[in-house]
C-alpha cells in the first residue's frame, strides 16, 4: 500500500473505518494474526525467529483531526466543531467533504470587510466559522449533513520540490506506512504493531492497546511539527525538515526511558542513519499512554518533522519518512 493511498481516505478520530479496513487487507498476509479490539485499534502479530524472549511493540495512530457537524443555520449553513486540536486560522475558505455521502462543503466566515473593528483584530473561533454546502434551508442541510456527521478536508496528495510531500492526514498515516513496511520482514523478536484509533483526541486507543499487550518495549513511530519556517529563530527550531528521523526524550505526554533514548541515538550513529533529537518538550502522544499501561513499558518516540501540522496541507520530505523506517527496522534487527 502507499503512503498516497493512505493520507487520501478519510479517517476523523471516531470515524476510522476506511482506514481500519485498508490496513487489515494490507497487514493479513505478512502477520500471524490481525484483529480489531473493542476500542477499534488494529493489533497485528507477528511471531519472531527467536525463542521467545523478547516482545516489542510498535505503534503509529490510524485518526486524523477534522470536524463534526452541530447543527445548521435556518438558511442552510453548517454549524461544526474541531475533532482534535486545529487552529481556525488555517480553515477559512478551505474545501471539506461531509459525511458518507461525501456532500462538498467550503468552510467561510463572515466577509472581512464586514466583519467589526473587534473581529479583525482577533481569530475567529470556530462558532464564528461554518460550512456552506450550498443549501438553501436547514431542512435541507440536514438531510445530507446530520448532526453527529464526519467532516474531513479535501485535500489531494501532491509531490513537489526537493523531495517534499504536501497531504492532510501525515500526522500519522507516515507511521502507519512504515510499519506496514516493517511487517515485511520477520525479526528475532516478537512484534506486536498496533494501528491505534483516537490519538488526536485523547490517546484513547493507545491506552486500551497498552493494557492488552504484554510487550516489553514500545516505539511509537509518529509525525511531528516541524519549526523550521523562516521567520522562526533557529534556536526555537524544535524539528527540520530534511535533517532525518526526530528521536524525542520528552514531550508533554511522557519522558522516554533515559538509557533507551541514548541507544536508539546511538543505534542511528551506528547505521548512519540521518537523526535529530527533538529539541523542545511540548504537544504529546501515544507514548504516554503506553508508558503508563499494565506494568509500564520502556517507550521512545520516532517521529516525521511535518510542516503546517494539523492542517489541510501538511508538508514532510521522503528522506525522513525513510529514515524513521530505516531506525525502527535497525532496532527491530537487533532486538
Amino acid at each position: 500500500m502507499e503512503l498516497k493511498q493512505l493520507c487520501e481516505i478519510n479517517g476523523v478520530s471516531g470515524d476510522e473505518r476506511e482506514v481500519r479496513k485498508a490496513i487489515m487487507e494490507a497487514a493479513r498476509p505478512l502477520c500471524d494474526s490481525v484483529k480489531v479490539d473493542r476500542m477499534g485499534n488494529v493489533i497485528a502479530f507477528k511471531k519472531g525467529k527467536g525463542d521467545g524472549s523478547r516482545h516489542i511493540l510498535f505503534s503509529a495512530h490510524m485518526d486524523e483531526i477534522g470536524f463534526i457537524i452541530m447543527d445548521a443555520t435556518e438558511d442552510g449553513l453548517l454549524i461544526f466543531r474541531p475533532v482534535g486540536g486545529i487552529d481556525p486560522r488555517v480553515c477559512v475558505s478551505k474545501y471539506v467533504v461531509i459525511g458518507e455521502k461525501k456532500v462538498k462543503g467550503v468552510i467561510g466566515a463572515m466577509a472581512i470587510h464586514l466583519q467589526s473593528a473587534e473581529d479583525r483584530r482577533r481569530v475567529l473561533p470556530f462558532d464564528g466559522l461554518y460550512i456552506d454546502i450550498g443549501a438553501k434551508s436547514k431542512d435541507e442541510a440536514l438531510a445530507d449533513c446530520p448532526p453527529g456527521t464526519y467532516a474531513y478536508f479535501d485535500s489531494v496528495y501532491e509531490t513537489f520540490g526537493d523531495g517534499f510531500v504536501a497531504s492532510k492526514a501525515l500526522d500519522d498515516r507516515v507511521g502507519c506506512y512504515n510499519m506496514l513496511r516493517l511487517m515485511e520482514e520477520t525479526y528475532n523478536a516478537d512484534v506486536t504493531y498496533a494501528f491505534v484509533v483516537q490519538e488526536e483526541v485523547g490517546c484513547r486507543g493507545a491506552s486500551g492497546a497498552g493494557f492488552a499487550s504484554d510487550a516489553d518495549t514500545a516505539i511509537v513511530l509518529e509525525g511531528t511539527t516541524a519549526g523550521d519556517m523562516g521567520d522562526v529563530e533557529k534556536v526555537r527550531r524544535v524539528c527540520e525538515a530534511g535533517l532525518g528521523v526526530v528521536i524525542s526524550f520528552m514531550d508533554n505526554a511522557s519522558i522516554a526511558n533515559n538509557q533507551f533514548f541514548h541507544e536508539m541515538v546511538a543505534l542511528a550513529e551506528k547505521e548512519n542513519i540521518p537523526h535529530q533529537v527533538k529539541r523542545g518538550a511540548t504537544g504529546g502522544n501515544d507514548a504516554g499512554a503506553f508508558q503508563r499501561s499494565g506494568s509500564g513499558k520502556k517507550t521512545c518516540v520516532l517521529s516525521v518533522p511535518c510542516r503546517y501540522i494539523h492542517g489541510p496541507s501538511s508538508i514532510m520530505k521522503c528522506s525522513d519518512m525513510e529514515d524513521q523506517f530505516a531506525l525502527a527496522q535497525a532496532f527491530a534487527r537487533q532486538a
